[in-house]
């Protein structure tokens, strides 16, 4: 997996995870997409993406995360989500999964909210679109996984949804990713 490749394959990947969006009705919020999120199952391709990125942006954090590595790259162009610009992209170094296809695999909207855990978080993304109700309760074929992840230097709650189907994933958090950074320092 290369930048170039990377490049070539998200207009596919940015109509596929669009029409995601629109589908669990998260499009009437106008949500910012704060980053975008790759896949690589060795750390040699990590390495490699961190190089290549490095060449179209900045690093502008590297920490560790559940125990493995996961960078976020500032990029110099940003890539189109639609009409809305996403500056940020997050490179996890790999865990014990190992993932079916590399490349692009999620986005990560910010819905402002005072959402403290994923109940909070839950229930004010159903008071703003009530059609999730059924989707978060498990009834239909979106699967949905409700963390917290947090970084070794992370002092902001960040409860985070993500709604996944068909390998896509979109995920939902209260703060954005540089919010979050600016707190581990």
């Amino acid at each position: 997996m290369t930048y170039e490749q990377l490049n070539q394959s998200w207009p596919s990947f940015s109509q596929s995870i669009a029409a995601f969006i629109t589908e669990l009705g998260l499009d009437k919020l106008n949500l910012e997409c704060d980053h975008c999120a790759l896949r690589v199952n060795t750390p040699q391709a990590a390495d490699e993406l961190r190089y290549q990125f490095a060449k179209h942006g900045n690093i502008i954090s590297d920490n560790m995360i559940n125990g493995r590595p996961i960078l976020i790259i500032e990029l110099d162009s940003p890539l189109m989500l639609n009409n809305s610009a996403i500056d940020c992209v997050e490179l996890p170094y790999p865990g014990e999964k190992t993932y079916p296809q590399e490349g692009w695999e999620h986005v990560e909207l910010v819905f402002k909210c005072d959402a403290i855990d994923c109940g909070s978080l839950s229930q004010q993304l159903i008071n703003a679109v009530p059609a999730l109700a059924a989707i978060i309760a498990g009834e239909t074929d979106i699967k949905v996984k409700q963390s917290s992840p947090k970084g070794d230097k992370e002092r902001l709650a960040n409860p985070t949804i993500a709604f996944k189907k068909k390998g896509l994933c979109v995920k939902v958090h209260p703060l954005g990713i540089k919010a979050v950074i600016a707190s581990e320092v």
